[in-house]
């Protein structure tokens, strides 16, 4: 089968010695077939407790571009955060687990959904657990909150917009180029897009000048 793997690892320890990643990859390679390697592969390091997760929002956007299922290694690899759960259901985009391969389309959803479901009541009690907490503290009369000392470069904020246009860019070369192979305009492949359900980087239809500017940005132009 073809698809688009996700891997995750809790530390960057781990992603640098390749604890669990390689035994993520060779389910994923077990499970897909020795001729069938992943169209694209994603690694995040990160916390299962946490909710950035930017290399699962390329994976998705890669999967659905390419209209592939995302594959992963194990269930636990989606941990119980509820973000990250979320964002795949909103998605559209079909599941499949390597360790329970029968479980996928709406079965492998229902999953999905139980799953959100737990965390967020877990998330519910932690949250009320800490304002009990901080209430407890504040009743104390510690002083709570203040300025931490932390200002925020706004450089960043553009340089991280400017990774994002790259990276949509990126992904979306492959259909352009075969689009533009086959002598297609530039009005043609945004019609094409559109109708492939692929938004634009701010969720609209496709435009001739859109197009043009993310192939620009991609080399492709």
């Amino acid at each position: 089968m073809r698809g688009v793997a996700y891997y995750r690892v809790s530390t960057d320890k781990q992603g640098r010695s390749g604890l669990g990643l390689e035994a993520q990859r060779e389910a994923v390679r077990r499970f897909m077939g020795d001729g069938y390697p992943p169209v694209r592969e994603f690694t995040e390091v990160e916390s299962g407790k946490l909710s950035t997760r930017p290399e699962l929002a390329k994976a998705l956007a890669a999967a659905k571009m390419l209209r592939l299922p995302l594959v992963v290694a194990k269930v636990d690899r989606l941990a119980r955060n509820v973000a990250f759960l979320e964002t795949i259901l909103a998605s559209g985009v079909e599941v499949v687990f390597c360790d329970i391969p029968q479980v996928n389309g709406a079965m492998g959803r229902f999953i999905l959904q139980q799953m959100a479901a737990v965390a967020q009541l877990e998330a519910g009690l932690i949250s009320e657990r800490t304002k009990a907490a901080l209430k407890a503290a504040k009743e104390r009369g510690k002083v709570l909150g203040g300025f931490r000392g932390v200002k925020v470069d706004a450089t960043l904020g553009r340089a991280a917009k400017t990774a994002k246009a790259e990276d949509f860019a990126s992904q979306l070369a492959p259909i352009a180029r075969e689009l533009q192979a086959s002598g297609a305009s530039l009005r043609t492949i945004a019609a094409e897009l559109t109708s492939r359900g692929i938004p634009t980087p701010r969720g609209g239809e496709w435009s001739a000048v859109q197009v043009k500017r993310v192939l620009e940005r991609a080399c492709l132009a």
